[in-house]
């Protein structure tokens, strides 16, 4: 077995080598997972590092073709007409895709498909986060994968068979639509846009924002969550989810958004009075959030397994970096304050992953709700510690780690904004905090807390009354 440091790709790619960090739940691993993890590196091996550079020619001349590309519509912001937002994957996409259904990897992240459970998918996502291209590839890109899992769950045989389908085949993308910009969309309660039954359809009205993947032309249908009228007086029963089809008449996407002043594939979006027939509506009216507690689980995990090879990556670019740099009459990795980071890049990433891991097995022992603290942990975690690590590496690459010859900024863009992805990390951390104050008091905090026994002996504070109501 070659040593981590020996393999020529790195151990990420050895298929010898699984993380030290796994090696305490190996008895959990199936040997389907061993013979899986072999294939997906030789896939990436064979297929998809060779193929980069033609994906990379493909998409620059599908950016030109949109140079031509109609005008904005009424209500869209002109200014973005000809982005290269708006360009279609590269034609490669699909002959990767055939490829992988070939070698059997395709739609792995679904449970029935890969055969893998949470615990075994999540180092597979690590490669998948490290190898992009892979994970479109292996049709397991977010949030077309959230979406499938919805559907395949809760989607009746003919919504299965409109979109299900064909999102399982890769001939068509899809967006989750959420986020308002009008109010806290971290408190999903507050989602404000509307689904009115009328007749044999729904009417729905709202505005959107950041919307992943709704600009891209692959993009047929949103999932569309709003509040229904007279669902319920529960506070988690006023909301459904319903599909929207992307070219329904009154869906206008107004502009792509940007993350830090760069252009992305995040969508705002107005829905005026779009019309759907009322079987679009998923599981039922009022139970939109059941459905949303289904869907964000496992993708959290996955969030989180993508960011950690993320991570590895930039410390790959560190690790090249300082053993071809020279400062101070001596190697960069010879200077100390150097072999201090890369030591310290290193404990993070290891800390993050069994984090990660633990989170899984949870959920694979008890389910995902019962795992939710776990998954808040990771989720706060993982993109914190890779966040780090990108921002130390620009730091030891000097200006070149801003530069455009240099990915370490890509790399930072995207992790900053999966810090809000799928919930900001205030969230995560308040539900960690709520499962920690129902334990209330115990003996031994009692005991280590400590009284001071002159306040009840001398009684000065006998007439005090607490004071519980909240000010700012």
């Amino acid at each position: 077995m070659a040593a981590m440091e020996e393999h020529p790709m790195g151990y990420i790619l050895d298929p010898d080598r699984i993380p030290a960090e796994l090696e305490p739940f190996k008895d959990k691993l199936s040997p389907n997972f061993f013979e899986v993890r072999k294939r997906i590196i030789e896939f990436i091996k064979e297929d998809i590092i060779p193929a980069m550079p033609v994906y990379g020619q493909q998409y620059r001349e599908e950016v030109k073709r949109i140079q031509t590309r109609k005008p904005a519509a009424p209500n869209e912001d002109p200014a973005y007409t000809n982005h290269p937002v708006w360009a279609a994957s590269p034609p490669i996409t699909m002959e990767l895709r055939q490829k992988a259904k070939a070698r059997g990897l395709y739609n792995f992240f679904l449970p029935e498909v890969g055969k893998l459970s949470v615990l075994e998918y999540a180092p597979i996502c690590e490669i998948l986060g490290a190898f992009g291209l892979c994970n479109v590839a292996m049709n397991c890109t977010a949030p077309d994968t959230g979406n499938m899992e919805v559907l395949e769950k809760y989607g009746t045989p003919e919504q299965k068979k409109q979109w299900l389908e064909p999102l399982l085949e890769g001939t068509i993308r899809s967006a989750y639509a959420m986020t308002e910009p009008g109010v806290a969309s971290s408190d999903a309660t507050n989602i404000s846009a509307t689904i009115q039954r009328d007749g044999d359809e729904y009417v729905i009205n709202g505005h959107k924002w950041y919307i992943s993947g709704a600009c891209r032309p692959e993009c047929k249908v949103f999932i569309f969550l709003g509040r229904s009228k007279g669902s319920g007086d529960s506070l988690h029963g006023q909301h459904s989810m319903i599909l929207v089809p992307r070219d329904a008449p009154g869906v206008t996407i107004v502009r792509p958004l940007g993350l830090f002043g760069h252009i992305h594939d995040h969508a705002e979006i107005v829905f005026d009075n779009v019309r759907v027939p009322v079987g679009n509506m998923l599981l039922g009216e009022g139970r939109g959030f059941e459905i949303a507690q289904g869907r964000l689980g496992p993708g959290r995990i996955h969030h989180c397994m993508r960011t950690i090879g993320t991570a590895e990556q930039a410390l790959d670019a560190i690790i090249h970096r300082v053993h071809n740099r020279t400062a101070f009459g001596k190697l960069l990795a010879n200077q100390a304050t150097i072999r201090q980071a890369v030591a310290e890049a290193r404990m993070e990433i290891t800390k993050s992953r069994l984090l990660c891991y633990l989170a899984a097995v949870q959920a694979d022992n008890n389910g995902f709700k019962a795992a939710k603290a776990f998954i808040a942990m990771t989720k706060v975690d993982a993109p914190r510690m890779c966040q780090k690590i990108i921002d130390e590496a620009i730091q030891i690459h000097g200006a070149h780690g801003v530069s455009q010859d240099s990915r370490l900024t890509d790399l930072y863009h995207h992790v900053r904004h999966v810090r809000l992805a799928d919930g900001p990390d205030i969230v995560h951390l308040n539900t960690i905090a709520k499962e920690e104050l129902k334990k209330r008091t115990s003996v031994m905090g009692a005991m280590v807390s400590g009284t001071n026994k002159n306040i009840e002996k001398f009684g000065k504070f006998a007439h005090v009354v607490p004071n519980t109501q909240a000010r700012l």
